[in-house]
């Protein structure tokens, strides 16, 4: 690492203490009365800096270090709480207990969720990247999701256009979920963080036809590949070629699929956090999806909406796909064209494209 790139630890913790605070006021509404537990691992200096910024706003939280506790004081130390407690996971893999992760236990027990996960994915150089990504603006995250997942749930027809490509969806796409930090009337609150996302997917992929492209997508590692754009075709829903361009990584990636299941289109997401940019992104695929723009999904996987033909269980892939775009539009209306993203047909905010 050169020294341009070491991070400033004491300003890094700082910021964070501020958006970490943000979070757990505006997005989860944890109030004092109410009990806090940090789960936490040494592993890595960004999950270090995290557990300093929780240990200021939660003085009087219980922190266990999950590598010097057994798993069951840890399932022990949950149980004492109440539901609507709070929970915090800061990990730099992915905590589990037995074989399952911790949060679908806590989930199970009523408890509120703040999970930061595979942190050492994340280089040094990006550690300020992720921790501007955690700050909650309630009014742009609330404001914009609720007005896109409008515009998304009345669609008909939607377009994606990029140079000489279009991906014409038909037939209209299924209720827009949202990742923005209101659990209003939500049986689970909170969840993954950082946050920022509206997402649906077509009702039939069969009225999915035309061509995108493709700037980044997840490797088999789930780590972010970054490239110069190029061409991806589908048929009938199903990726069936691609350009010349393309990385050989992306050519494994989409063999691996078609050996276990379909090499099928199914999320279409419109992430909406402002810190990341192209230029200014974290490795890891979990929180490098929230970027502000516009990401499809590779595979059968996608359990939040049922589709005949496709057994939940028996999928595998989940691959997602950052798409270029000059344009695109619902129903003929522009919802995005020249960077710029439109709601309630006035200029939004840019968009990276």
């Amino acid at each position: 690492m050169s020294q341009s790139t070491i991070p400033n630890i004491v300003d890094l913790t700082s910021l964070a203490e501020k958006n970490v605070r943000s979070i757990i006021c505006g997005a989860i509404e944890h109030v004092s009365p109410e009990n806090a537990l940090v789960i936490f691992d040494n592993q890595n200096e960004l999950t270090q800096i995290l557990t300093e910024a929780y240990r200021r706003v939660l003085p009087h939280a219980v922190f266990i270090n999950f590598d010097e506790t057994e798993n069951d004081s840890v399932i022990d130390a949950i149980n004492l709480l109440n539901p609507r407690d709070l929970v915090v996971l800061i990990q730099s893999t992915d905590f589990r207990l037995n074989a399952f992760r911790i949060r679908i236990y806590l989930f199970q027990r009523k408890l509120k969720v703040i999970d930061h996960l595979h942190l050492s994915r994340n280089i040094a150089s990006s550690w300020k990247t992720y921790i501007n990504s955690l700050e909650y603006d309630s009014e742009w995250y609330r404001g914009t999701g609720k007005a896109l997942k409008k515009r998304l749930e009345s669609t008909n027809t939607f377009c994606i256009k990029y140079r000489d490509s279009t991906l014409k969806v038909e037939g209209g796409l299924e209720v827009p979920k949202l990742n923005i930090g209101d659990y209003s009337g939500m049986e689970n609150i909170g969840g993954t963080f950082p946050i920022g996302e509206v997402f649906t997917e077509a009702k039939d992929f069969i009225q999915m036809n035309g061509s995108f492209y493709v700037y980044a997508f997840a490797d088999s590692t789930y780590n972010v590949t970054m490239h110069e754009p190029f061409r991806v075709d589908v048929e009938k829903g199903l990726v069936v070629s691609w350009g010349d361009n393309a990385p050989q990584t992306f050519t494994d990636v989409v063999a691996q699929v078609k050996s276990n299941e379909r090499a099928l289109i199914r999320e279409i997401g419109f992430g909406l956090n402002r810190a990341f940019t192209r230029e200014n992104y974290v490795n890891d695929i979990t929180a490098f999806e929230r970027i502000l723009g516009l990401h499809l999904s590779l595979g059968e996987k996608h359990t939040v909406y049922k589709k005949a033909g496709i057994v939940a269980d028996k999928t595998r892939f989940h691959v997602d796909l950052f798409i270029s775009f000059n344009e695109i539009t619902s129903d003929g209306n522009i919802l995005s064209k020249d960077k710029i993203f439109y709601i309630n047909n006035k200029k939004g905010l840019q968009m990276e494209t």
